[in-house]
């Protein structure tokens, strides 16, 4: 049995252990009663900092996410250590922000992602996802899914939706695996320098991408999600932004988040579900058996199985409580989603990959509040799309070897995957 002196989440060389020890591990630290606090891993750009309490357990992470007042993201939600606030918001955007600012630019781009501006893609992610499976079907019968299959739908999905041209593709997916690529030597050097400035210029490049485009639309507007969010009175969704537009700086911001959360997060789902059908084709049965009545709740279990975002970070703004646990102005904390989805006081049987659990009040796509994720409609109906297309054509595809995993505590992610049919 694990014990909580052991584990220590700061540490490189625990995200590099099996995915059995790690699950092992936050199980002890969802039963110890206390919160556990780690130091802070070293970054060469900013000293130390004075560490952070691992929140593992559900009803922590819900109760610090419906609590935006008590427990910021503006002092940074996607990084532990302190990063200059022009920095935080160069990758993060609104989520690195609070009210008023973060309401002022939600309010702004929500309208891309609402269920009625959503069906207006329906029929480009339906089309997209034919192309793909098609090509894949004339091939070889084999390959790597991941590269083949997963990371090309959300790709193009999201580009065509900004206006982004089929020429930038490669250096958008490049950029987008540099900066989040966790400690992973294939997409960063091993020197902390030199993987700092990678970082920058892999988000200098998508920023100035963007922020180009963004200059042209301004001039000579198009139906585009760029169009709309840089032009101050562009209709969307059927309402007027009532003269509410993006600046340059706060397009590129929102172009590096709307990229990395919903190319690279979408792409992991599509990817880990493959190697889950394959583990578990009972599953894989009940779900070919009934698509229409049971893809929903498979899409639920994916992404809470699956978890791709494993954390996001909280500030405490005050002293407070949070479920009995003391905390005090300053304090960080990271809420563990990865964790808090397999809380066996929420989960029966949690370990286990089952498409008709229900209910699944999973965190997959963050906690209640207003940072819960902007694209989680689009990122469910190109799961679903996906599947349909893929089972209904290629009935036999298969994982065919244990998959290449990311290394990275902040992204479960999967490097490449090879498939048969």
């Amino acid at each position: 049995m694990l014990k909580v002196e052991d584990i220590n989440l700061t540490d490189t060389e625990f995200w590099r252990r099996p995915l059995d020890y790690r699950h092992e591990a936050f199980k002890t630290l969802r039963w110890e009663p206390r919160l556990v606090r780690y130091d802070e891993p070293d970054v060469v750009i900013v000293p130390r900092g004075p560490g952070f309490y691992a929140l593992t357990r559900h009803a922590d992470v819900v109760e610090a996410s419906r609590r935006p007042q008590d427990f910021c993201s503006g002092k940074g939600a996607t990084q532990i250590s302190d990063l200059p606030a022009e920095m935080n918001e160069y990758f993060g955007s609104m989520i690195n922000m609070d009210d008023p600012r973060h309401a002022k630019i939600r309010r702004i781009v929500s309208r891309a992602f609402s269920p009625r501006m959503i069906r207006r893609f329906e029929d480009d992610v339906e089309r997209v996802a034919e192309g793909i499976v098609e090509r894949v079907a004339s091939g070889a019968g084999s390959g790597d899914f991941v590269s083949d299959v997963a990371a090309r739908l959300p790709l193009k999905i999201i580009c065509d939706l900004m206006g982004i041209g089929e020429e930038h593709y490669t250096t958008v997916l490049d950029a987008t695996n540099v900066i989040l690529a966790g400690n992973d030597p294939e997409y960063l050097p091993e020197d902390p320098e030199a993987a700092a400035l990678a970082l920058l210029n892999a988000g200098r490049t998508l920023k100035e991408l963007v922020e180009d485009l963004g200059r042209q639309r301004r001039a000579e507007p198009t139906g585009d999600l760029t169009s709309a969010l840089v032009n101050a009175e562009v209709e969307a969704d059927g309402d007027r932004q009532g003269g509410e537009a993006l600046t340059d700086q706060e397009l590129g911001s929102f172009f590096i988040l709307l990229v990395v959360a919903g190319n690279e997060t979408t792409r992991n789902a599509i990817a880990h579900a493959l190697d889950l059908f394959t583990r578990h084709p009972e599953q894989r049965a009940l779900l070919t058996e009934d698509f229409e009545g049971r893809i929903a709740g498979a899409v639920e279990e994916i992404v809470r199985f699956v978890s791709p975002v494993i954390w996001m970070r909280r500030t405490a703004t005050r002293d407070t409580t949070l479920n009995g646990h003391e905390v005090k102005e300053g304090d960080k904390l990271l809420l563990y989603y990865w964790s808090a989805n397999r809380d066996e006081t929420v989960f029966t049987d949690p370990e286990r990959f089952d498409i008709t659990r229900d209910p699944n009040p999973h965190v997959g796509f963050g906690g209640p509040g207003p940072h819960f994720c902007l694209g989680a409609h689009l990122a469910r109906r190109e799961i679903t799309v996906m599947y349909r297309t893929l089972l209904r054509r290629l009935p036999g595809i298969r994982a065919a070897a244990e998959p290449d995993r990311l290394e990275s505590s902040f992204i479960n992610g999967i490097k490449r995957l090879p498939y048969t049919f």
